[in-house]
């Protein structure tokens, strides 16, 4: 049975207006600055990064609007707290003196900000699922726009922060395994935030804040416990230009694949209780299960294609720094591993047509593994990648 949530957004062309004028005038505005305060350190390929990154971001700005407003909230907090830093004699030291970085952005406030807002976001999307109410849901939303600006303002400071303690250690913050969860679960949730305005309907985002909240947990334990938020220096091999594209890409493709795995474990709840009962209100307030599957698809096909970019990146990376562009180091085999799994996944439904629960459960299973290529391999392997253990 196909609900009212099912209507799907279609992607419609708009007309150059007022707001796209004003949003590519500030991101050029942005990137000059960029190039006219750092410049001197950027080398050919970093100026052609940024270049890149912001031809991509005028782009992005007109397919998805609501990027917009999150980029200017992120860039506005960013501003304002490397300002604050600035405006201290002892810079630094200044996110423990400075009101307003200590309890709101400093670095590792934005991230305890970030981790509160995502919890309460799933709490208040399973509210709004199972209360029936429309209200708390968007509740949900608001909350996981929240979390995302607060998640990316807290990236941003500190890759300000890494400079203020030595520049030396200056870096993106993507290089250690504290700083690459901040940016699955930011990832993460956008990509989610994106295909919940497309399918019109937020009975998914308990699902998928679920491992965005599970993350959090994570990163809070890697936090108390093993003190990994603090600024260490780049090990020699990641100071390259090439983290700065082939770390993003492998991230869009892990969020891409967590949320088709948790539309997967919906789409399995959701089959089960309508073979019981297909009049319930659980199954009615959740979308059909034709749009579920369609939704793993495309969530898929999205994180394969940006996960082959990443691994394609990493082998000339791996040229570039180790001499040769495979190796079979543990994480370059499960990230192959990785690689042929979702490969297999949409050659089988685009070839033999394969349909709902087993696809949903390879989902699932698709997830273990790369958790697995993910975290496991940090955990239990060694090898040339031995600087991102736990």
């Amino acid at each position: 049975m196909t609900t009212a949530n099912d209507a799907m957004l279609k992607t419609e062309r708009r007309p150059w207006g007022l707001r796209d004028t004003i949003w590519t005038a500030l991101i050029l505005l942005g990137s000059y600055f960029a190039w006219d305060v750092f410049g001197s350190l950027m080398d050919v390929y970093e100026i052609g990064i940024l270049i890149g990154a912001a031809i991509f971001w005028i782009w992005f700005g007109r397919f998805w609007p609501s990027i917009q407003p999150f980029t200017y909230a992120t860039a506005l907090l960013s501003l304002l707290a490397i300002w604050t830093y600035v405006q201290n004699d002892n810079a630094y030291a200044a996110s423990e003196t400075a009101f307003f970085l200590k309890f709101l952005v400093s670095s590792q406030s934005a991230i305890m900000w970030m981790s509160a807002l995502y919890v309460l976001s799933t709490v208040a999307y399973f509210g709004g699922l199972f209360g029936k109410s429309e209200s708390v849901s968007k509740f949900g939303t608001f909350l996981a726009w929240a979390g995302s600006v607060m998640g990316a303002v807290g990236m941003m400071v500190r890759w300000n922060e890494s400079y203020l303690i030595n520049p030396d250690y200056g870096h993106i913050p993507v290089s250690s395994l504290y700083e690459v969860f901040i940016l699955f679960a930011v990832m993460t949730t956008l990509i989610y935030l994106f295909y919940e305005q497309r399918m019109r309907t937020r009975a998914m985002g308990g699902f998928v804040m679920l491992i965005v909240s599970a993350s959090v947990a994570f990163l809070l334990w890697y936090t108390f416990d093993r003190g990994a938020h603090e600024i260490q220096p780049l090990v020699p091999a990641l100071k390259s230009y090439w983290m700065k594209i082939h770390v993003p890409a492998n991230f869009v493709g892990y969020g891409a694949f967590s949320i088709a795995a948790m539309v997967g474990i919906a789409y399995l709840i959701v089959a089960k209780l309508q073979e019981k009962n297909p009049n319930s209100d659980f199954v009615q307030r959740m979308p059909s299960l034709e749009s579920m599957d369609d939704l793993m698809y495309k969530t898929i096909a999205l994180g394969f294609a940006w996960f082959t970019i990443a691994t394609v990146l990493g082998a000339m990376w791996a040229a570039e720094a180790w001499g040769g562009y495979w190796s079979w180091d543990p994480k370059e085999t499960w990230a192959l591993i990785v690689w042929l799994n979702y490969a297999a996944w949409l050659h089988i439904r685009m070839s033999k047509g394969w349909r709902g629960k087993p696809m949903a459960w390879w989902a699932v299973i698709g997830l273990l593994i790369t958790t697995f290529a993910f975290l496991g391999v940090n955990m239990f392997l060694s090898g040339l990648h031995s600087y991102g253990e736990l």
